[in-house]
């Protein structure tokens, strides 16, 4: 064919061409490599080594390794080695970054006091400095790069966990759930655990263990100064910072609430700018966009006035510190009860031992947002799914399509139920459609046949078999789903036709496009089937995005295919097209539509009526209308209006 879609088969790759012309023919930057760059691509294509694809396998059901509770400590120790390794440089940098004052001291007693002047021993000294200085460069350098790979190996493996978790989660998760608080989860929470461990976390602990190291030199330096320090300067320290804790912790938690708001405010209105552009929202919508952005402003500030609180607090309480300790040792030294290089040397410490408070002042920030991401993808990750892969659930063999309801009860909230006690028989390549007013549950019925929900009480089978007994695998992909606004995937139309079958060969999608009728829009879109899909295929009409939906479900050969109001936001002519591609693909299925167009309803082999989460009646078209019920009733309603309009069309 014209339009035949080369390399929509089962993968290889040939060389990078110059062209992209799925790309120019959708208006899309050129995404080519130049003619004059292309010798250098093939020379560093040559020594490129090979990546297989990754052996990755998903399961319905989480492992037990992927059950344990998501804690900094957990996401660390999953590389010990690395984790040593840093923390061991951690140690060494502590300590022989604290070797300066002693040196300091050193050279001032044993080489410039009077009666100890020595040129050698400043010279050792210093060169004993010089080479503690490279140590803590050389391991500094050291230590960043071993936090740096941990971190992203960290991180790389917290992003699939939580994209897999999201995999396995059930609809009603995400009926709940707004998109941009997801988002946030994936996005910024993430970022701020990874700035955490790749840098605050390490900092937090080589401050820390730099004020314990200096606490011990202090004692050893002189045991009344040390004291003092301790009882006077130390419990005012803490008790500010326990308060800086609470403080901080319930800030930090608003912070992250605020720009998952945000984040979720903006993926909403993006998602509906066609509709807020059609009735002059924008106004609207920038006020509560500003009330939003307000919020997190607010949580941010709040954050803000605590560390301004808490920053300056420490500083003062240092120099206050500094200022009795310098009167005392001073006096002390004048008395000849404390040598002038242990005095200086003191003080040096006594400079370092509050640095490393300021320091931990900002590291504290960095570990709280950290957290309070932890605290967030942990809620997150605890949230089991409702629809559950029971623990011995069997494999559904190749299936003949007999569908049961058994005495179902079932609501989306249990106290509002939306199905009550209905029963009903569907033969295997029988074609059963549901209609009724809104609300009545048909759509429901349709998403407990492909287990998207579970019912409350009673059972749906399918060849006798408990939809709760078998696995979701294995039920799914024998299940053909056609929704009423067909979901197109970033790609090429080949790639959104064979979506559930990957690996289908061009011949096969072929196959299916000329099944459905959709050969003449394939050759009009110019590239065939490379042709670019523009987000969520709104470059193409809703009939050519229904007809590419069909086509994949045509591809996936299910056994059993829903089908919700796929002709419900169709004209005419559209329809026309849709429910011919329809007779092909329900030939030996079974079918269940969801039709709101009784036209649609009638191409079944039986209808059956729902109203108030009841079934009122079930049998053909000509038995229904026969009967004089609630169908009849439906089918005069359908039929005046379908009067109406064609007698509006002849008059115009």
């Amino acid at each position: 064919m014209a339009w035949g879609g080369g390399g929509m088969g089962g993968g290889g790759g040939g060389p990078i061409m110059g062209g992209n012309a799925a790309g120019r023919g959708a208006g899309l930057p050129f995404g080519g490599i130049p003619s004059e760059l292309q010798d250098g691509v093939d020379t560093l294509l040559a020594d490129e080594p090979v990546h297989p694809d990754p052996d990755l396998a998903f399961s319905q059901r989480s492992s037990d390794q992927e059950r344990k509770r998501l804690t900094l400590t957990r996401l660390l120790t999953e590389y010990p080695r690395t984790l040593i390794w840093a923390s061991i440089l951690v140690v060494v940098i502590s300590i022989v970054a604290q070797l300066g004052p002693k040196l300091t001291e050193i050279a001032i007693n044993d080489g410039m006091s009077p009666g100890h002047k020595s040129m050698l021993v400043v010279a050792v000294v210093a060169v004993v400095y010089l080479v503690a200085v490279l140590v803590t460069s050389v391991s500094q350098r050291a230590q960043v790069r071993a936090t740096g790979r941990l971190a992203a190996w960290v991180m790389n493996d917290l992003r699939v966990k939580v994209f897999t978790h999201l995999q396995r989660l059930s609809l009603d998760f995400f009926t709940e759930e707004k998109a941009g608080v997801l988002m946030s989860r994936m996005t910024s929470d993430i970022e701020n655990l990874q700035q955490l461990l790749q840098d605050g976390l390490w900092q937090f602990a080589i401050q820390g263990l730099t004020m314990v190291v200096i606490t011990v030199i202090l004692f050893l330096t002189n045991v009344r100064l040390a004291f003092i320090t301790v009882v006077l300067i130390l419990p005012v320290l803490i008790l500010i910072s326990l308060w800086f804790r609470r403080s901080s912790e319930r800030g930090y938690d608003r912070v992250r609430d605020g720009i998952a708001n945000v984040l979720a405010d903006l993926s909403e209105s993006l998602h509906g700018v066609r509709i807020v552009t059609a009735h002059n929202r924008q106004r609207h919508n920038i006020v509560h966009h500003r009330n939003v952005v307000g919020e997190y402003r607010d949580a941010n500030n709040y954050t803000a006035q605590i560390n301004a609180v808490y920053g300056p607090g420490t500083q003062l309480i240092g120099v206050l510190g500094q200022a009795a300790l310098l009167a005392i040792g001073g006096n002390m030294v004048l008395h000849h009860q404390l040598s002038l290089g242990a005095l200086v040397a003191f003080f040096l410490y006594l400079n370092r031992f509050f640095q490393p408070i300021q320091l931990l002042v900002q590291q504290y920030n960095t570990y709280q947002q950290g957290q309070a991401s932890v605290a967030k993808l942990r809620q997150l990750l605890d949230t089991e799914p409702s629809v559950m892969e029971s623990a011995d659930a069997v494999e559904l063999g190749n299936i003949r399509g007999a569908i049961s309801f058994d005495h179902v009860d079932f609501g989306y909230d249990p106290a509002v139920p939306v199905l009550e006690d209905v029963n009903l028989r569907i033969a295997p390549g029988e074609t059963v459609a549901f209609v009724g007013p809104t609300g009545a549950g048909k759509s429901t019925m349709a998403k407990l046949v492909t287990r998207f929900y579970d019912p409350t009480s009673g059972r749906v089978l399918i060849d006798g078999f408990d939809l709760r007994e078998v696995t979701l695998h294995s039920l799914r992909r024998q299940l053909g789903v056609v929704p009423q606004e067909p979901f197109l995937f970033a790609g090429t139309v080949g790639d959104n036709i064979s979506f559930a079958r990957p690996d289908a060969t061009t011949a096969e999608i072929e196959e299916a496009v000329v099944a459905v009728g959709l050969t003449e829009v394939i050759e009009r879109l110019g590239d065939g089937l490379d042709t670019v899909v523009h987000e969520r295929g709104q470059s193409l009409s809703s009939g050519e995005r229904q007809l590419i939906a069909l086509a994949r479900a045509f591809l996936a050969h299910p056994r059993v295919l829903v089908l919700d109001e796929a002709t419900s936001n169709l004209d005419l002519q559209s329809e026309t097209k849709i429910e011919a591609a329809l007779d092909v693909l329900l030939e030996n299925r079974t079918a269940v539509l969801i039709a709101h167009r009784l036209s649609t309803a009638m191409r079944a082999d039986r209808i059956v009526v729902v109203d108030e989460g009841r079934i009122v009646e079930i049998g053909s078209h000509a038995e229904l209308v026969a009967a004089g019920g609630r169908y009849a009733e439906m089918y005069a309603t359908w039929e005046r209006q379908a009067d109406l309009e064609g007698h509006r069309a002849i008059t115009r």
